[in-house]
């Protein structure tokens, strides 16, 4: 049997019942999806007037839109570099963030990271705002917030292509991970910046 789009269809396998030590190991690893938890926990600060934190949507320039089925964007391309993921206002001070995830356990790839975003978090301190990293650890599963300042030594001084996790342990604050919100990354706001 074919679909109306040409696909064929394939039997999905049945699932097995799940196990206690299944249960436990999906809750170790449940929503490491980084921006998602980021953006529940973001709805959560807002909701209880905590802070005020967006993402920041990636700029586009819409070349062709499919509107017989609704308005179905067709192609399209980014009209410039993003900066930073997300930013907003917490107890009247400027955050700007940007939020990265790695499956290595025992370093971050600064290949992640543009020169750009390294620019626009330079920028933010010299204005006075906070900037740093969310950088989740998902093998690991956990999440630190790292000062910009330390990724920004590391991607401009340091001859290192990685920043070790042990810079993470040392001069990072591990974010507390629940069920509402999912990331409080606020408390490690502040912890690092308000204490």
């Amino acid at each position: 049997m074919r679909y109306p789009n040409g696909k064929q269809y394939q039997k999905k396998e049945t699932k097995k019942r799940k196990t206690s030590s299944d249960i436990s190991l999906s809750a170790a690893n449940r929503g490491m999806d980084l921006e998602n938890d980021i953006n529940e926990s973001n709805e959560y600060y807002s909701e209880h007037d905590i802070a005020l934190i967006t993402k920041r949507p990636t700029p586009i320039n819409i070349v062709k839109v499919d509107y017989s089925k609704g308005a179905k964007i067709v192609d399209a391309y980014f009209e410039k570099q993003s900066t930073t993921d997300y930013n907003g206002v917490y107890k009247g001070k400027y955050l700007d963030f940007e939020a990265k995830n790695t499956k290595n356990k025992t370093s971050f790839p600064l290949a992640n990271i543009t020169s750009h975003q390294i620019i626009h978090l330079k920028r933010v301190n010299q204005h006075g705002g906070i900037a740093f990293f969310i950088i989740a650890f998902e093998s690991l599963n956990e999440v630190y917030l790292l000062d910009s300042s330390f990724v920004i030594h590391f991607y401009e001084k340091e001859k290192r292509k990685s920043i070790p996790y042990d810079v993470f342990k040392k001069e990072g604050i591990l974010i507390k991970q629940g069920y509402h919100p999912r990331l409080h990354y606020i408390d490690a706001v502040e912890e690092k910046y308000f204490k």
